[in-house]
């Protein structure tokens, strides 16, 4: 990484949603310092790039974290109070938020298009499914906007009364954008990129850690970045009975992709009795993406 690199992205905002953003403050290391680090312990210094390469791409594959925890990035980040609730469960960072107590509250707040709103998920008590007919969003959109200018206002009303921030600010709606420095270990990052770029992630979070990935981890750490695609993003794991199911289904000499049918009986004895199983559900899909399993299956 050049300081070229780092001087081209410091302070500059990726746009996220209506109004957030993310961009990079500082960084301290970049590729050599993994490197560095791991080597420290058999005093050995840098060596070429191609085995520079080849190390984090080893640590990484073998999951060991100790040198990304040498590298450490700062953030500025805009983003709703209802997807910061989630993104604070990371507690492997450290963290100074705008406070609502000393300052107005930023006057801003998610907004949601039409042609953006979610069903919920059938099958996922927490997720999102299809969309909804536009339709119905565009009245949903409009008495978004209707409730969060009337919150606005009640806001803006108690603080010109006299009332305390800290308690003016009680009634402002979950949309309401809040900024936030935020400081992670390399290690600690990817695990969030991880875990939020997932599919599974509510979107507007995945929207954040596209950002942070996509536009700053990525130039800043190159040979970092082709390991964590090849091993976290696209690479998935097979738990001791996926593996099982496995050697069941190619045991019976069948050719792929295999049926429905053939996975069932193949599948794990526990799950057998069971009408529903994420486990098996989560099996299935690992193998279709595999391409031993037919992607038609219902």
């Amino acid at each position: 990484m050049t300081a070229s690199v780092v001087d081209e992205l410091r302070w500059r905002k990726f746009s996220v949603l209506n109004d957030g953003f993310v961009c990079l403050v500082d960084v301290m290391g970049d590729d050599s310092s993994i490197v560095q680090a791991a080597r420290v312990s058999y005093g050995e210094g840098t060596k070429r790039v191609s085995d520079d390469r080849t190390l984090i791409r080893y640590l990484l594959r073998h999951r060991h974290t100790t040198p990304f925890e040498m590298a450490e990035v700062k953030f500025l980040v805009r983003v709703p109070m209802d997807c910061w609730r989630q993104w604070i469960r990371h507690r492997t960072a450290n963290v100074n938020e705008y406070s609502t107590r000393y300052s107005l509250a930023i006057d801003s707040a998610q907004s949601t298009p039409p042609d953006q709103w979610r069903s919920q998920a059938t099958q996922n008590r927490q997720g999102s499914g299809a969309a909804l007919p536009e339709e119905i969003g565009r009245q949903l959109t409009q008495a978004e906007e209707e409730f969060q200018t009337r919150a606005r206002q009640l806001y803006e009303e108690r603080v010109a009364a006299g009332v305390a921030r800290e308690q003016a600010r009680k009634d402002l709606p979950l949309a309401t954008y809040t900024e936030a420095y935020w400081k992670v270990d390399l290690h600690n990052l990817l695990h969030f990129l991880a875990l939020r770029m997932d599919d599974h992630a509510q979107e507007e979070i995945r929207l954040y850690a596209t950002a942070i990935g996509q536009n700053i981890v990525k130039p800043l750490f190159p040979v970092v970045w082709e390991a964590f695609e090849d091993y976290r993003l696209g690479g998935q794991f097979l738990s001791r009975l996926d593996v099982e199911v496995i050697q069941r289904l190619t045991a019976t000499g069948g050719s792929t992709p295999f049926s429905e049918e053939e996975f069932l009986a193949a599948q794990d004895p526990a799950w057998k009795d069971l009408g529903r199983s994420r486990e098996r559900d989560e099996c299935r899909a690992k193998l279709v993406r595999l391409g031993m399993l037919r992607p038609d299956i219902t």
